[in-house]
């Protein structure tokens, strides 16, 4: 499963949610908005209005979310399976 986070500069939030995913094991991509402006639109335009923004395969949300980032583990996808 393809994992993105889309963050800025000085987020609190956004370094949580990292750390909580590098805690889990999980391999992700980041991309930084203030490097990339352009895709602060495009997820506005989805309904995204706080970051950090996950992208995990179908399962996306905004914010630090330690609840959402355990349903990405393995043995817990199978145990809701």
């Amino acid at each position: 499963m393809r994992i993105t986070i889309y963050t800025r500069n000085n987020c609190i939030q956004c370094h949580a949610t990292k750390r909580a995913m590098e805690r889990h094991g999980f391999d992700f991509e980041m991309v930084n908005l203030d490097q990339h402006p352009e895709m602060a639109d495009t997820l506005r335009e989805q309904g995204f209005r706080q970051l950090p923004v996950v992208i995990a395969g179908e399962t996306r949300w905004s914010g630090f979310r330690p609840d959402m980032i355990n349903r990405l583990r393995p043995d817990a996808i199978a145990a809701h399976a």
